[in-house]
């Protein structure tokens, strides 16, 4: 369910976060604290996965399912839509498990330097 509903949150804002996007997608915590993680998801390094097997499992699995989307660059269609999906979790009651999905886009990638 978790899976399905990042997969159709992009498939929804399609091209307009100019993909190809990283995700970053947090669970658990509070609602606060799950946005915060959600953020902090986009800092790791491009392809880090988490360090716990089963969430880095889950980056995958979500990672795969949004190329497969053929979004592609810029929207014009391709397999990669996203770069990849960077999960962070923290401990939560389970009759209120928050989610939260970041989406970045390709302007927070950009890289210059003033010389």
């Amino acid at each position: 369910m978790l899976e399905n509903f990042t997969v159709s949150l992009v498939d929804e804002v399609s091209s307009n976060p100019c993909p190809p996007i990283i995700v970053g997608l947090s669970i658990g915590g509070t609602t606060g604290k799950t946005m915060t993680l959600a953020k902090k998801a986009l800092l790791r390094k491009v392809g880090e996965s988490n360090p716990d097997p089963e969430v880095a499992k889950l980056e995958k699995d979500i990672l795969e399912r949004i190329n497969r989307l053929g979004i592609g660059a810029m929207g014009y269609g391709g397999t990669v839509t996203a770069l990849a999906v960077h999960a962070e979790t923290f401990p939560c009651h389970m009759a209120s498990l928050p989610v939260a999905v970041n989406v970045q886009c390709r302007c927070a990638r950009h890289e210059e330097i003033i010389l």
